[in-house]
C-alpha cells in the first residue's frame, strides 16, 4: 500500500488532536444510548404495542424483536425532481428487507425544499437553516427507539448535510443513504448558461430563457450540473457511506432499483446482533471527514461543502476548520472537470470512470484513507463500479485510465496540481474562494468596491450601466445571522457578462454563492459577517464604503481592505437592514439570532447542542 501523503496525515493528526475531547464525548454518549435504553427491547407493552399496530405483515416480527427493524427517513416529495423518485421507494425496502428477514417502517419524513426553485427568491432565505430542520425532524423520526438501523432518503443540497446531522445523534445505529440518481442529460450547461447571459443583457426573451432552463431540467432526477446536491453525493461515497458506486446511475433503471436492494440487504447485515457491527458514529470519524474533504478537492465539489462538512463533522464530536480545507487543497490535484468548472455533467463523469476511479487514482497515490470503517467493506471497495450480469447486481474494478480525460485524469496528469479551493484571510476577516474554473489572471483582483446589501439592488445597478468597470461588488448582510445565509447565485449571468466585456470582477459577501459557482472570482462565506453577533461588533465588511481599494488575492490567500488605518478606525458600521418576513421567515428567527458563524457551518442547532454536551 502506498503511504499516506504527508500532508494529508499532518491536517488529520492535527484534526484528530484538536477533537479529541469533543470525539470521546460523543463517542461515550453513543455507547450509552445503545446500552441505556435506546432500542426496542426496552419499550414498555403499551409503547410497543403503537410502534407496530399498523404494520401489517409485519406485525409478528416487530412484535418479538426477532430481526432488524430498519427506519426509513424519507425526504420524498414530487416537485423536488431529484426526490421525485423516492415516491415508491419505502414500498420497495420493505420487500427488500423481508428478502433477509428484516422489517422495516418509514419512521418520518423530513423536508425538502429545491434551490433550483427558491434561487433568487424570498425562500431562499429558509434555505440554510432547513438543514438545521431536516436534522431535527431526523432525530425526531428515530427518537421512537423502535430501530435497530436505518436508511435515509436524501440527495439535495441542505438535504444530506440535515439527514447526516440528526442520524449521528443515533449513531448506535447502522446507517446508510440510499441516493436515486440524476436524470439523463438534457441541453448541455454551457449553452443554458449562454442563454442565461443574453438574458442578462437583454438580448434573449424570457420565453427562451424559459424553453432553455427546461431543456436542461426537463425530468425525474438530480440536476445533472456538478453543484452541491451532486457533491453530496460523491461525499457521501468518499465517507463511505453508500453501496459502492450508488451515486450516478440515473432514476428509473433496474441498476437503480438493485442498488436500493443491496443497501436494504446491507444494512440488516451490519447490526448490532452479528458479527460484522458497523454504527454510524464509526464509520464518521476523523479520517472520513478527510476523505469527504479530499473528495470535494479533486472533483472541484461546491463550495457549500466549506460550510456543510464542518458541520457534519461536528455532530460527530470532531472539529475541522477552513484551514484544513487550504491545507488538503495544495496537496490534492484535481482529476474532474465536470460543469461548472468544464463542459459535460455528471453522466459524462460517471460514463469516463466516475467516482470508481477517482478513488482508486487518490488511494494508489496516498492521498486517502484507506483504514476507515465503511457501510460497504474497505475504502478499497469503492475503486469499483456497479453493473448487472444477467439482471443480478456485480462489482467490477473501476477502469485503469479514464474514459475521457476531457472530463477525468489521473493523478500522474491532473488538470490542476491543486484542488481549487483557498482559504482567504486578512483586514476584512476570513473567506473561501473556489479556483477551479477560474482563469488564473482572474486569481488576483484589486479594485473599487461597489457596496449593496441585496442581489436586487447589484442587478438593478448593473441594469443602470453603473458597473461598467473594474469592480469588486460587495454584497453584505447576507450572513446566517442576518437573513439565513441564501446563496447569491441570481448574480452570476450579470457578473459573468461584466467579466466577458474585459473589466475585473470578483464579488466579495458573507452570504453563499452556488454550488454551481463558476468563472467569477467570488469570494465568500466572509467572517465575521456584517451582522453583530452577540457581543454587538460588526464584521469588517460593515466598515466599508463605495470606492474603497479592496484587494482578494487566491494565490496569497489575501481578503483586503487597502484603507488608511486612521480612517478605517474612524468609521461606524453600517446600519442592518430590518429583518426580512414573509414566506415564513419569521418562524425562523430564532435560528437566525443562536447561527454560528460560517466556518463552525452556520448552524444554531448545533451551537446548542455543544453548550449542553
Amino acid at each position: 500500500m502506498t503511504d499516506l501523503n504527508p500532508a494529508i496525515a499532518k491536517v488529520t493528526d492535527r484534526i484528530i488532536e484538536r477533537s479529541a475531547p469533543r470525539r470521546a464525548a460523543y463517542l461515550d454518549l453513543m455507547e450509552r444510548q445503545r446500552d441505556a435504553g435506546t432500542n426496542r427491547g426496552n419499550l414498555s407493552c403499551g409503547n410497543l404495542a403503537h410502534g407496530f399496530a399498523a404494520a401489517g405483515d409485519d406485525k409478528a416480527a416487530i412484535r418479538t424483536g426477532a430481526a432488524m427493524n430498519i427506519g426509513i427517513v424519507t425526504s420524498y416529495n414530487d416537485m423536488l425532481s431529484a426526490h421525485q423518485p423516492y415516491g415508491r421507494y419505502p414500498e420497495q425496502i420493505k420487500l427488500f428487507a423481508r428478502e433477509v428477514g428484516a422489517t422495516a417502517q418509514v419512521a418520518g419524513g423530513v423536508p425538502a425544499m429545491c434551490d433550483g426553485v427558491t434561487q433568487g427568491q424570498a425562500g431562499m432565505d429558509l434555505s440554510l437553516f432547513s438543514r438545521d430542520n431536516i436534522a431535527q425532524g431526523t432525530v425526531i423520526a428515530l427518537s421512537h427507539a423502535m430501530f435497530e438501523g436505518a436508511l435515509h432518503l436524501g440527495i439535495c443540497d441542505k438535504i444530506v448535510p440535515g439527514l447526516l446531522i440528526g442520524a449521528l445523534r443515533f449513531g448506535h445505529l447502522p446507517q446508510i443513504l440510499v441516493p436515486a440518481g440524476p436524470m439523463p442529460s438534457g441541453l448541455a450547461n454551457k449553452e443554458k448558461q449562454r442563454v442565461r447571459q443574453l438574458y442578462a443583457e437583454g438580448k434573449a426573451t424570457r420565453d427562451e430563457l424559459l424553453e432553455a432552463e427546461a431543456a436542461s431540467y426537463h425530468g425525474a432526477g438530480t440536476c445533472t450540473f456538478y453543484g452541491t446536491a451532486n457533491s453530496n453525493q460523491m461525499m457521501m461515497e468518499l465517507m463511505g457511506l453508500h453501496v459502492p458506486g450508488s451515486a450516478f446511475a440515473n432514476p428509473g433503471t433496474k441498476l437503480r432499483q438493485e442498488l436500493t436492494r443491496a443497501a436494504a440487504h446491507r444494512v440488516a447485515a451490519i447490526g448490532w446482533d452479528g458479527d460484522d457491527y458497523r454504527p454510524l458514529s464509526r464509520c464518521i470519524d476523523e479520517k472520513a471527514i478527510v476523505n469527504a474533504a479530499i473528495g470535494l478537492l479533486a472533483t472541484g465539489g461546491s463550495t457549500n461543502h466549506a460550510i456543510h462538512l464542518p458541520a457534519i463533522a461536528r455532530a460527530a464530536g470532531i472539529v475541522i476548520d477552513w484551514q484544513d480545507f487550504d491545507e488538503l487543497s495544495h496537496a490534492v490535484p484535481l482529476l474532474a472537470r465536470i460543469y461548472p468548472n468544464g463542459a459535460g455533467d455528471v453522466n459524462n463523469f460517471h460514463a469516463a470512470g466516475g467516482i470508481g476511479y477517482v478513488v482508486r487514482e487518490l488511494l494508489g497515490a496516498g492521498l486517502l484513507h484507506g483504514d476507515v470503517l465503511t457501510v460497504g467493506g474497505t475504502m478499497a471497495d469503492y475503486a469499483s463500479e456497479p453493473v448487472l450480469v444477467d439482471d443480478e447486481l456485480r462489482w467490477q474494478a473501476a477502469p485503469e485510465t479514464s474514459r475521457d480525460d476531457a472530463m477525468l485524469r489521473p493523478v500522474a496528469t491532473p488538470f490542476s496540481p491543486d484542488g481549487g479551493m483557498r482559504l482567504l484571510a486578512g483586514n476584512l476577516g476570513r473567506a473561501i474562494i473556489k479556483t477551479s474554473a477560474v482563469a488564473e489572471d482572474r486569481w488576483t483582483i484589486e479594485a473599487p468596491c461597489r457596496i449593496f446589501d441585496t442581489q436586487d439592488a447589484v442587478l438593478a445597478a448593473f441594469k443602470a450601466g453603473e458597473l461598467e468597470r473594474d469592480v469588486i461588488v460587495v454584497v453584505r448582510f447576507q450572513g446566517p445571522r442576518a437573513n439565513g445565509m441564501p446563496e447569491l447565485h441570481k448574480l452570476t449571468p450579470a457578473l459573468g457578462v461584466l467579466q466577458d466585456r474585459g473589466f475585473r470582477v470578483a464579488l466579495l459577501t458573507d452570504g453563499r454563492m452556488s454550488g454551481a459557482s463558476g468563472k467569477v472570482p467570488a469570494v465568500i462565506h466572509l467572517s465575521p459577517e456584517a451582522l453583530p453577533g452577540t457581543d454587538g461588533v460588526s464584521g469588517p465588511i460593515a466598515f466599508l464604503i463605495d470606492g474603497d481599494i479592496v484587494r482578494v488575492c487566491a494565490r496569497k490567500g489575501e481578503v483586503l481592505a487597502l484603507v488608511d488605518p486612521a480612517i478605517w478606525a474612524a468609521r461606524t458600521a453600517a446600519v442592518p437592514p430590518p429583518p426580512a418576513v414573509g414566506v415564513g421567515r419569521e418562524l425562523f428567527a430564532l435560528f437566525r439570532h443562536h447561527a454560528d458563524e460560517a466556518e463552525k457551518g452556520g448552524s444554531a442547532v448545533l451551537a446548542a447542542m455543544e453548550a449542553v454536551i
